[in-house]
């Protein structure tokens, strides 16, 4: 996932987050500051919102203990300690190998007694693929609203199909990011949401959240996560061809290939769907064409097994967050081969690329594929 609403800052644009000092007087003031400030730049809905995400994730960095000491205690479930010390390899590995920023992100562990970090709320209109965006006083928009409290997301979610007719997506997502801001809390924790996650995905939550750190344009989803996937899948290609055993490969080509088949299925009826609604037929024609098409996507065989939550949620809105996590990374992943698989060099033009206007960002991204 990407950045949280719950960010009390992010680095400037082109800047890398500055390591957390050894010690940080008055810490707590500072989001205290962040919240007082934009209540001068907010409603009284947005005051409540930034407050819940402000509280949810000062519970969420209280909770987290420092993983040198966690390992270091006998009564640590054997199986826990395994997952917290490879863990550990990964973020040198990140750091050192793909040039990820070096902090005290993923250091520390939380066990949050839950299964989701937060819960995003992402809508659509009903003949649309245009994701709904929230604008906050720090961050900038993005295409997702993110609650820490399940309830809260489900009746935010309730009151925007009823008031404003939007097709509305509710799901739990593992981590987010708070852009390298959290030094001033310890650094973004390992969660028990992802912490036993085979071997490979645990390293592309590790590597996709840090990748958060290194570039952000505040007003662009699709770019922001497109990039985040695209560091998660060339840096796990990397962690495993040096440090995972046969069996670790093995179990991350069976997912990935279940999960490109997926992703290309469902990018498939997003661009279907896109030129019906674009198309000349009128609303009810639309409508119509629209269900046949759902009812194709539901009854697909590669996603009759794994995917049943997915598909039972299916609308606009989950095809239109999908993509915005993907329709990008193929751009991404060819710059980096432009690049001469340089990191460093890959994430300057990135972070180049995050300064200009959208339109044009996207239209020199476009050219990563299509030129020689």
């Amino acid at each position: 996932m990407g950045p949280s609403p719950t960010a009390c800052g992010r680095p400037l644009k082109g800047a890398r987050p500055r390591a957390r000092p050894s010690r940080i007087p008055g810490r707590r003031w500072v989001c205290r500051l962040a919240l007082l400030a934009a209540v001068g730049l907010s409603g009284c809905a947005q005051v409540g919102y930034l407050g819940q995400a402000a509280s949810g994730h000062l519970r969420l960095v209280g909770a987290a203990q420092a993983v040198e000491t966690l390992v270091q205690d006998p009564a640590l479930d054997e199986g826990l300690r395994e997952r917290l010390l490879l863990s550990q390899r990964m973020r040198e590995f990140a750091s050192r190998e793909l040039g990820l920023p070096d902090n005290a992100s993923y250091r520390r562990y939380a066990d949050l007694q839950r299964g989701a970090a937060v819960w995003n709320v992402v809508a659509t209109p009903e003949l649309s693929l245009q994701l709904k965006t929230w604008c906050y006083p720090v961050m900038g928009c993005a295409g997702y609203r993110g609650f820490f409290d399940r309830t809260e997301a489900e009746a935010f979610a309730a009151a925007l199909r009823r008031d404003e007719g939007l097709e509305v997506l509710v799901y739990g997502v593992p981590a987010y990011s708070t852009l390298g801001w959290s030094w001033l809390f310890g650094g973004d924790p390992l969660l028990n949401t992802f912490i036993r996650y085979p071997e490979g995905e645990l390293a592309r939550m590790i590597f996709h959240e840090l990748a958060h750190q290194v570039a952000y344009a505040a007003d662009d989803t699709e770019f922001n996560e497109s990039f985040a996937t695209a560091v998660e899948r060339l840096g796990v290609e990397a962690w495993l061809a040096a440090h995972g055993d046969a069996a670790a490969r093995e179990q991350y080509r069976r997912g990935n290939e279940r999960r490109e088949r997926f992703r290309a299925l469902a990018l498939g009826y997003r661009a279907r769907l896109q030129a019906l609604y674009e198309g000349p037929q009128d609303e009810p024609a639309k409508r119509a064409a629209k269900a046949a098409l759902f009812a194709q996507l539901r009854a697909e065989p590669d996603l009759r097994q794994g995917y049943e939550g997915w598909l039972a949620n299916a609308n606009n809105a989950s095809l239109a967050i999908q993509a915005a996590y993907h329709r990008l990374t193929p751009e991404f992943e060819a710059l980096f081969e432009r690049q001469g698989r340089d990191w460093p060099a890959f994430y300057a033009e990135v972070r180049r690329l995050a300064d200009l206007p959208k339109a044009e960002r996207r239209q020199q991204l476009s050219k990563q594929r299509s030129t020689p």
